[in-house]
């Protein structure tokens, strides 16, 4: 199964970034190789609707969980239509938050805030 979390450096123990769709690197956790590839997000780069663009990368490459510390209701629309469960992360590191999810200490995330569009 893969694993999605935004991640502000190519580092297991980074701290999970706070904008999911602004994070520079989308940490992809397969957790049956136990493999770990950081994905440049060029979402970034866009004025408005990067939760919507990386909530599509992350349903491109299979993923079944994100675990952020919060999400868009239009980026949640994308990933509940490719059945991606979104789990809230807690303070610590990428590594914490997978092993905090793999012990079933996460709550799954149910506070969509509106998005932001550049307007």
């Amino acid at each position: 199964m893969k694993i999605a979390l935004p991640a502000g450096e190519k580092n297991m123990n980074s701290g999970i970034y706070e904008s999911y769709g602004r994070a520079p690197y989308i940490l992809m956790y397969n957790s049956i190789t136990k493999e770990s590839e950081f994905l440049d997000n060029s979402a970034v780069l866009n004025q408005g609707a990067a939760g919507i663009r990386v909530s599509q990368v992350i349903a491109d490459n299979g993923v079944k969980v994100l675990i952020a510390p919060r999400c868009g209701e239009n980026a949640q629309k994308v990933l509940n239509n490719a059945e991606v469960l979104i789990y809230k992360s807690v303070p610590g590191t990428l590594k914490h938050n997978i092993d905090e999810y793999f012990s079933d200490n996460l709550n799954l995330l149910n506070d969509f805030h509106p998005g932001f569009h550049g307007h």
